[in-house]
């Protein structure tokens, strides 16, 4: 079966499935059709589907132009998993959130699995990508596979290998990110390199699903780590009147020994703000309390309850009170320059100076309307930024640093402003730094 797969993969004749087509899974889709494979789609939004299959892309960043080209290769998206019998490989890209008491929520994982092996067949490879605590490979799906009376390792070949995505990034593409693999058996990870390698300029193969699994949480925990401490010097250097920026900055010109990281008004995106609790879950269970890690959650977790104590001292100082003033928040995406709302602090700012009685507005060019989120709804549309609108709020709260923004126009009509993100480096009369 090895050879087999080894074989058609080599020549381009495997089918690749890509289940979960969203900012990870359909960019690796594309990047499937453009190595010269057949690509299957899959999602259970309904919408998304059929957007694709008229060549129309819902993400940003991710042009028409190269759905127009992989549909001209006879890629297809459906809701249909019994399709993926047709498929030599199945990559899974689905989320893993947390649930109300910030445990792992593996419930699209085990959902999606489960829809998927009833038509499993002997020859295929089965991927996971989604970020998760080690074990679930082996744990949850191996089991699961094997019910079906289907041998991993013999008749099918099970792996992990992380999603790396950066959207927006210009400098790194699904192509040029070195990827991890790690497969439950040796037979499994020679068969796993050898997917990635046929699309992916770089694979790293370790030695097994379980190491894979915790290198993409050392990868993002090592992220929200450091930004929690940058997030605590920012709090210490506001507290003694010191410009946090000013100092990353020249801590910065140090040519070793330091890599500048920069505070927030909390953290954003689908891995950061989640990946450490799948952790601080699983060590649980060996009897481990992750400290460290925890403490940085906790700092990182405060982070937009401070900056609304930011925003509610700098209405005291003109004579207002959150509730009842205007206040338009600039930038709602997670990170600057993408349309990407996934756990975004700015949705989490709003709702709480919602909740004191603020009313709300925002603008963000890559959204142009709020858009439908489990947790998350605000009525809203971007609000246009004329000398007019800017001037009628009471308070700008720059909350994501879109490029697209004319920080100057904005600062010259605003009655104040709330940086979070240090985009105002020199002193200005109406701006706060936080």
């Amino acid at each position: 079966m090895l050879d087999q797969l080894l074989s058609k993969i080599e020549n381009r004749t495997a089918v690749i499935s890509i289940v979960g087509m969203g900012y990870v899974g359909l960019p690796l889709l594309l990047r499937y059709a453009y190595a010269g494979f057949k690509v299957l789609g899959f999602d259970i939004a309904k919408e998304k589907v059929d957007k694709l299959n008229e060549g129309q892309s819902y993400i940003e960043h991710v042009p028409e132009a190269s759905i127009a080209y992989a549909c001209s290769k006879g890629f297809e998206a459906t809701t249909d998993f019994s399709r993926v019998v047709e498929a030599d490989a199945v990559i899974i890209c689905v989320p893993t959130p947390l649930n109300a008491y910030r445990e792992p929520d593996l419930s699209f994982i085990l959902s999606t699995v489960n829809s998927l092996v009833p038509h499993l067949r002997a020859g295929q490879i089965i991927s996971l990508e989604s970020t998760t605590y080690p074990g679930t490979t082996d744990e949850e799906l191996w089991p699961r596979i094997e019910s079906r009376g289907l041998r991993v390792g013999e008749d099918v070949f099970l792996v992990f290998s992380p999603e790396r995505e950066d959207p927006g990034n210009p400098f790194f593409k699904t192509r040029s990110i070195p990827k991890v693999c790690g497969g439950v058996t040796p037979a499994c990870r020679t068969a796993g390199v050898a997917l990635y390698a046929s699309a992916i300029d770089e694979v790293v193969a370790v030695s097994s699903t379980r190491a894979a699994e915790l290198t993409k949480l050392l990868e993002n925990i090592h992220r929200a780590v450091n930004i929690g401490l940058i997030n605590e010097m920012k709090i210490i250097a506001d507290r003694m009147d010191i410009d946090i920026y000013e100092v990353i900055n020249a801590a910065a010109t140090k040519p070793f020994g330091f890599t500048p990281y920069y505070p927030g008004p909390g953290l954003g995106g689908h891995c950061i703000p989640i990946d450490p609790f799948y952790l601080t879950w699983k060590a649980r269970q060996f009897g481990l309390h992750t400290r460290f890690i925890e403490l940085a959650g906790e700092i990182n977790n405060e982070m937009p309850n401070w900056v609304v104590n930011k925003v509610a001292s700098t209405l005291n100082e003109l004579g207002r009170s959150v509730k009842g003033s205007k206040i338009l928040v600039l930038g709602i995406a997670y990170k600057k320059n993408v349309d990407d709302m996934r756990e975004s602090p700015s949705v989490k700012l709003m709702e709480i100076l919602h909740a004191k009685g603020a009313e709300i507005a925002y603008s963000d060019p890559h959204v142009p309307s709020f858009p439908r989120m489990r947790n998350h709804h605000f009525d809203l549309k971007s609000a246009e930024l004329t000398e007019q609108s800017i001037a009628s709020y009471d308070l700008l709260l720059l909350a994501t640093n879109h490029s697209a923004f004319d920080y100057d126009f904005i600062q010259k009509h605003a009655k104040v402003i709330v940086d979070t993100r240090g985009v105002y480096q020199r002193t200005l009369p109406n701006v706060i730094k936080s």
